[in-house]
């Protein structure tokens, strides 16, 4: 293996921007390394190495950061958007570096966990670690037992060429014509939940991510609200870091 990490990695851990963003200025011509302009993203760097933006010396952090995000309705999980629909990052006050584990769809709420740990992020949203995610879902109509044997074998289509998991799945309460539900999958697949309900006649209602691995979502912690993670909650991610490949 290539001695050092690559300088867009190395940017991002400044806290000055994204990996992207950082490619773009590497390009750009704005980044210097050892005195000489590069445009190169692809370029490794080590500790010994000096690295400039704009002409002024940057360094890495020295320990992550590890966000607990009370996600509301109505907000996309993007730094951008072309068509200018709100932001998560338009209402925090975090560094350029720091995204979310996977995403949330606009219309969903709950849970989001934040880091600038690239390693862990991976860990927790490659498919092949089945990771799991937990759902309190809120959906028109009630279920028939068929529904709930088909949604917990699996294999629905949902489009795009897709199927779904199996799921496991708990019906907590039928109210009038509506259903709530307890979700549990191995997979953040788009919009999944939505359109694996979509195509069983029972549109969601309402969505709210409760648990992400070993980090559930925070009672006290209202909608929009931000906090680091504590100690036991940062313990129980980073043991699942430190896991071999499967």
């Amino acid at each position: 293996m290539a001695a050092g990490e690559r300088i867009n990695r190395y940017l991002a851990r400044c806290g000055l921007c994204s990996r992207r963003e950082a490619d773009r200025w590497i390009i750009a011509g704005r980044v210097a390394v050892n005195g000489e302009r590069i445009t190169t993203p692809g370029l490794r760097v080590t500790a010994c190495d000096q690295v400039e933006v704009d002409g002024k010396r940057v360094t890495p952090n020295t320990a992550y950061r590890y966000l607990l995000y009370h996600k509301p309705a109505g907000l996309m999980c993007a730094r951008s958007d072309p068509r200018g629909r709100p932001l998560i990052y338009d209402r925090l006050e975090i560094a350029p570096n720091i995204q979310s584990v996977g995403r949330l769809d606009m219309d969903s709420e709950g849970l989001l966990l934040l880091t600038d740990d690239g390693d862990l992020a991976q860990r927790l949203t490659r498919p092949e670690f089945a990771v799991e995610r937990e759902y309190r879902v809120r959906i028109a109509g009630h279920l028939t037992l068929e529904h709930i044997e088909r949604l917990q074998r699996g294999g629905i289509e949902i489009g795009e060429d897709e199927q779904s998991v199996p799921w496991r799945l708990v019906v907590d309460a039928e109210t009038g014509g509506h259903s709530w539900l307890t979700v549990t999958l191995a997979r953040g697949r788009w919009r999944e939940i939505r359109r694996t309900l979509d195509a069983v006649g029972h549109p969601v209602r309402r969505l709210i991510r409760t648990r992400f691995g070993p980090v559930k979502l925070d009672p006290t912690l209202k909608s929009g609200g931000l906090r680091p993670l504590n100690s036991r909650e940062k313990r129980a991610l980073l043991a699942l870091k430190q896991k071999r490949n499967p």
